[in-house]
């Protein structure tokens, strides 16, 4: 009890230290097809889950081959649940999305849609915190082709995840005492998966500067 008392969701360490394998894919799936998963370290996950499945720290053994199915079974399971909630509510979605950060990136998502397509917007959302979660309930809600969808959704998916996964796994395995730096090492993970989001930012900020002129 006291473990689960203590466990921080925000914290990628702490969640394979408590539950495993199994936890990269619930973790997966409530980012990608829930809404209220935004919050949860997807990236940083998958990273730290490569790179433990190769140094064998931590409290629990990680297998290279089974974190890669979870993270893409999550990845994969969750988008199409959130677009299959975004075909059934539809823009009452965008309506009960009180917290600005939802908001945002549903805005930043119809954007996305809008300048890219289908194909490219759902495979580049993966890449971007906040949008990935976002994404798929609004492809649902513009009522785009379930094969479409699920053809990007996928390609994107595998590429995302098994992407992070072996960055994380190539890392452990070639760098000797790489364990003992984890969390200097996660840290620089989170901060460049904000990246997009800063940049992001600062795009809509020089719009917004540009509209007012």
């Amino acid at each position: 009890m006291d473990t689960v008392l203590a466990l921080n969701p925000l914290s990628a360490n702490d969640l394979l230290s408590s539950f495993g394998t199994i936890g990269v894919l619930v973790v997966l799936f409530a980012e990608t097809g829930l809404l209220i998963g935004f919050f949860l370290p997807g990236d940083s996950l998958l990273f730290t889950a490569g790179l433990l499945a190769a140094t064998g720290a931590g409290q629990v053994h990680l297998s290279l081959p089974w974190v890669l199915v979870a993270a893409a079974a999550g990845a994969l399971l969750g988008a199409q649940v959130g677009f299959l909630i975004g075909r059934r509510a539809g823009r009452a979605l965008q309506e009960r999305a009180r917290r600005p950060k939802i908001a945002a990136g549903m805005r930043r998502a119809e954007e996305l849609f809008a300048r890219y397509g289908p194909a490219k917007a759902i495979m580049l959302a993966r890449f971007i915190p906040v949008v990935r979660t976002v994404l798929n309930p609004v492809v649902g809600a513009l009522h785009t082709p379930t094969r479409t969808f699920s053809l990007w959704q996928i390609v994107g998916g595998l590429v995302w995840t098994g992407g992070l996964v072996l960055a994380g796994y190539g890392l452990g395995a070639s760098v000797p005492g790489i364990d003992a730096y984890l969390l200097p090492v996660i840290a620089l993970i989170v901060v460049v998966s904000l990246i997009p989001l800063l940049l992001e930012f600062l795009r809509e900020r020089r719009r917004r500067v540009g509209g007012a002129r």
